[in-house]
């Protein structure tokens, strides 16, 4: 693999380690996702990945290179490891171009037309970062990255400054840049649809423990424990022949007749379709419908048995 993280464990102080035996392996040009409640360790392992941290023990290996292990420490600077940050710290006083080759050893040069022809910022050179959309500092940040040939880039939160209007065709453009470099690529968010929309690959993480390593499809569809299903996005509690059982809410439909009856409760238009929440056998049931529901009145939903998941009884009380 190209990336390796090995029994990796990182803590800050004698006690419980912030990440715990840490496995996993990353291939040359994938993109990965680290996902998790705050505090289960992503950004802390993103640091140690980009020597900002010492490990405490365990082995990182990037390109056939060991980065630290229990004998070997490279400096940050001595990693050719790209890192881009929630803020886009281009230098105000600097135009783009001297932005992107700041301190650029010049054998790197050669790649300038190229990179700023990726990007879409040739037109753009003598520009100032005031003088730049938040999309552009963000496409600046990544020509300054990737210039430098980088065998892994790092991104935290790149993404959350970003007006909704712009961040879809965003992350299409980062993506095909991403893909066109081949570049290796890490990603850290707190938006599941970040990671959904642009990972090959999407680990779990609770409490600097590992959860699950999968691509999106299966970890959304099949996720192997109560934490995962719920972190990957909403569920719904269905009761059905008795057995309780979990589905997303997109998997739900409005029907004239089934046994299954929810009380609407609320119902609002979100451009394309209603958002509904009602109630189920006393518990909250969110989906939508393409027509307005009547407030307090019953309707009728069903779903496919194959979209329901279940879960062992522990899960029961995680869901509360």
């Amino acid at each position: 693999m190209y990336l390796d993280i090995n029994n990796l464990v990182k803590f800050y102080k004698k006690g419980s380690p912030l990440i715990k035996k840490l496995n996993f392996s990353v291939k040359k040009g994938e993109i990965i996702s680290f996902i998790g409640e705050s505090g289960s360790g992503k950004t802390t392992l993103l640091k140690c990945i980009a020597g900002l941290e010492k490990i405490n023990d365990g082995q990182i290996i990037l390109n056939s290179l060991v980065l630290n292990d229990d004998r070997v420490f490279i400096k940050p600077q001595k990693r050719k490891i790209g890192f881009i940050f929630q803020d886009y710290p281009l230098f105000p006083h600097l135009s783009l171009i001297d932005n992107i080759t700041f301190n650029l050893d010049k054998s790197f040069l050669k790649n300038l037309p190229y990179m700023l022809n990726l990007t879409g910022l040739e037109n753009l050179v003598s520009r100032f970062p005031h003088q730049l959309s938040g999309g552009e500092q963000q496409r600046a940040c990544i020509a300054r990255s990737l210039i430098r040939e980088p065998d892994l880039l790092l991104m935290d939160e790149p993404f959350s400054n970003l007006d909704s209007s712009i961040k879809g065709s965003m992350i299409d453009e980062i993506y095909k840049i991403l893909k066109q470099t081949k570049t290796t690529t890490i990603l850290v968010t707190h938006d599941i649809n970040d990671s959904l929309n642009i990972s090959d690959r999407i680990l779990v993480f609770k409490a600097g423990v590992l959860q699950q390593y999968a691509d999106p499809v299966k970890i959304y569809c099949e996720p192997v424990n109560c934490y995962c299903a719920k972190v990957l996005g909403g569920l719904n509690k269905i009761f059905v022949n008795g057995k309780v059982s979990y589905i997303r809410p997109e998997n739900i439909r409005v029907v004239k007749k089934s046994s299954f009856k929810v009380l609407v409760e609320k119902c609002y238009f979100q451009g394309r379709d209603f958002k509904v929440k009602g109630s189920i056998e006393n518990e909250p049931c969110f989906f939508t419908s393409k027509n307005p529901l009547k407030i307090n009145s019953f309707i009728n939903i069903d779903f496919d048995s194959n979209d329901l998941m279940f879960f062992d009884s522990l899960c029961e009380s995680f869901f509360q």
